[in-house]
């Protein structure tokens, strides 16, 4: 007999959902998709295991990392696993949550099960994980109902006077319940939709550097002055003024505007418009570069406002989001205003996606892109909590449309809303001579936040920044407790928001 663990792959489904239905009989409506199961290897491939016994699959786990402070010790399973789009696994969480684990009966004398949790161990150690979570099912409670509480059945087991197939298991393996956990899988009809919180902590964890483990994250956001620049060396100068400035007041996110660049179009004046967008976007690379270093150097995760980028000779409005552990995002503006076709032909991008940042999963429109609000939802269905805008608006109520959207925003999807714009203006430049901005923060409205939903905000069109602490688990007690639930409480059995990039991946 050959006894082999690793990760699973997706040419193991068939036999992965073979598995499972002898594994459970009387739950076969909750077997595994293919769809489900390739998105799993997809996003954490390290957390997705098997074991095969003479190349047969004879046992799986699966799992997430999720910054656990989001959830805390009151979910249910449909809440962790983002309603089973897995949305909710987040590359820099610091818990290791189990969501499935199997053994073919045939093969559950061989004890592979304490195989796949001492490989759960040893990658919870390997990614400096904190702890191990997972609500196990107590499948022999049903028989015990009648006569003990999901309290007093639990204290049974522990005592060993009562053995539960999966409870005893996990007890074994040195997990410590945490709490019961009513309607936590309502398919679950033997434990009687309970579930036991269970955790195994990981004794050498070293907490992570800027990781989210409070909930509270700071926010820096430039109010951009338009300003002639005699080469990109000033430019460059301002720029690193406002991000050491931000840094010293342990910001966590600094934003730039859109097209906070546009000053550096002034030598290109006698060109065309598009000409002179196309003589801008040749520098794009070289100032993301440098704001990539920068970022690291100081710190702080850097969103570069928007800059003009050229693709096979196509023009888009592009704003990266420059992480302080190196690595680099983006976002193509999706939604181009009709004087951004006229005078540049701008192309809008196609990708909506959340980004994981060691604060938690972050949105990025710019602009005009808030007034749809179909976008920010599709990011808040993915686990967005904080939605960064870096905006440009010449008047006063094109400012008013970006602020109100996004206001709205904030109270829809039931997270924050960060917009920054230009101020001032700038003679000599095309299509750029006046600015009307305020950088603002807007938080949904309840209770917990202030009463005209508003954390902050600077004074107007003057060049001045605003730094703004959000507290991110706020939002998880609105969303569980809130006067209102705007994301729960959506009647998706009539309409619903689907990503249709997503749903073809």
């Amino acid at each position: 007999m050959q006894i082999d663990i690793r990760k699973l792959t997706l040419d193991d489904y068939d036999e992965l959902r073979d598995t499972m239905q002898k594994a459970y009989p009387t739950m076969s409506e909750s077997i595994w998709s293919k769809k489900s199961i390739q998105k799993l290897i997809k996003i954490f491939p390290e957390g997705q295991i098997c074991i095969t016994v003479d190349d047969k699959i004879a046992a799986v786990c699966l799992a997430l990392i999720v910054q656990y402070e989001l959830y805390g010790d009151d979910h249910t399973y449909k809440e962790i696993t983002g309603n089973y789009t897995f949305n909710t696994h987040s590359d820099t969480g610091n818990v290791l949550y189990g969501i499935e684990i199997f053994v073919d009966p045939e093969f559950r004398e061989l004890r592979l099960a304490r195989r796949l949790y001492d490989a759960r161990k040893e990658l919870c150690e390997k990614l400096n994980l904190k702890s191990i979570i997972v609500g196990g099912r107590i499948p022999n409670y049903h028989l015990h109902s009648h006569e003990l509480t999901p309290r007093q059945y639990i204290q049974q087991v522990r005592k060993k006077e009562v053995y539960d197939p999966v409870l005893s298991f996990q007890l074994a393996n040195n997990f410590l319940p945490v709490r019961v956990l009513q309607n936590y899988l309502p398919e679950d009809l033997h434990s009687e939709e309970n579930a036991v919180l269970l955790q195994w902590n990981n004794i050498y964890y070293s907490k992570k550097p800027n990781t989210m483990q409070d909930s509270v994250i700071r926010l820096g956001l430039v109010q951009w002055q338009m300003r002639h620049f005699k080469d990109i060396d000033a430019f460059f100068e301002q720029v690193e003024f406002f991000i050491n400035v931000m840094a010293d007041y342990k910001s966590d996110f600094i934003m730039f505007p859109e097209f906070f660049n546009t000053p550096l179009l002034a030598p290109f004046n006698h060109l065309s418009e598009r000409e002179s967008m196309f003589k801008l976007a040749e520098m794009t690379e070289e100032i993301k570069n440098r704001l990539s270093q920068l970022a690291i150097g100081y710190n702080i995760n850097i969103i570069g406002g928007s800059m003009p980028f050229i693709e096979n000779d196509d023009l888009y409005n592009i704003s990266y989001l420059l992480h302080r552990d190196g690595k680099i995002d983006e976002h193509r503006k999706i939604h181009i205003t009709p004087n951004e076709k006229k005078f540049y032909g701008m192309k809008g991008g196609n990708e909506i996606k959340v980004i994981d940042t060691d604060c938690g999963k972050v949105g990025l429109v710019i602009c005009y892109d808030v007034e749809f609000p179909e976008l920010p939802r599709i990011l808040a269905d993915q686990g967005m909590k904080i939605l960064f805008v870096p905006y440009l608006t010449d008047t006063q109520n094109a400012y008013m449309r970006v602020r109100h959207c996004a206001a709205a925003r904030a109270i829809e999807n039931e997270c924050y809303v960060a917009i920054a714009g230009c101020v001032g203006n700038l003679p000599g430049v095309n299509n750029m001579d006046i600015q009307y901005g305020q950088a603002a923060v807007f938080t949904p409205s309840d209770f917990a936040f202030p009463s005209n939903a508003i954390k902050g905000e600077a004074t107007p069109n003057t060049e001045t920044t605003l730094i703004v602490d959000v507290d991110l688990n706020l939002l998880k007690e609105l969303h569980h407790y809130g006067a209102v639930r705007t994301m729960s409480d959506r009647r998706k059995d009539l309409y619903d928001t689907i990503n249709y990039n997503s749903e073809t991946e």
